[in-house]
């Protein structure tokens, strides 16, 4: 248990029936009439949704105890991709549902943050940007320039993005993994 007051940016909380609940703001609000209260915009664990929260001050919430661990991608097991912790050598399966959008940037040795409650993963977290393999994207057209269209590109890991006009097969680029933008050419 801890009180609102001492709540932090990426604290996870049990709230409603036990469903956890990850801090993504929070401020403390001393009005001029009234008693202090702190407003909070939380994030659903599983689902991703964001709500906002107001709670009276000094009240206590239940906190739940996840567990982030540095791991490293191994290989794609059927619909599962199995992560190895960089620490004791043990593997876990982790699901395609879990891992979300973040699937698209995986590639075996990718190293992320894998979040652990009560022995079952939560979520996964990869750099804000990832470099990738063009595989495959359609020859630019003599006048292409750096502003303008985009066209699809597959990346070395399957998915398909936007990227300009100039941009040929085989070049490395740097993708968002929030997003999923091109973000600039990578010069090797």
């Amino acid at each position: 248990m801890a009180s609102t007051n001492d709540l932090k940016n990426g604290m996870v909380l049990k709230l409603d029936n036990g469903q956890l609940w990850s801090v993504v703001e929070f401020q403390h609000v001393k009005p001029g009439k009234g008693p202090a209260f702190v407003r909070t915009k939380l994030k659903h664990v599983l689902s991703g949704k964001v709500v906002d929260k107001t709670f009276n001050a000094g009240v206590k919430v239940e906190t739940a105890n996840v567990d982030k661990r540095g791991m490293q991608f191994s290989y794609k097991d059927g619909e599962d991709f199995v992560f190895m912790d960089m620490d004791t050598y043990d593997q876990i399966q982790i699901s395609r549902t879990v891992l979300g959008d973040n699937a698209n940037y995986l590639l075996e040795g990718f190293e992320a943050t894998v979040a652990m409650y009560e022995g079952a993963p939560l979520y996964v977290e990869l750099p804000t940007s990832v470099e990738l393999v063009i595989e495959y994207t359609e020859p630019g057209v003599q006048g292409d320039r750096s502003t303008g269209g985009t066209k699809p590109a597959r990346l070395e890991t399957g998915h398909e993005i936007g990227v300009p006009l100039f941009i040929v097969t085989g070049e490395k680029i740097k993708v968002d993994t929030r997003t999923g933008d091109y973000l600039g050419r990578v010069n090797s």
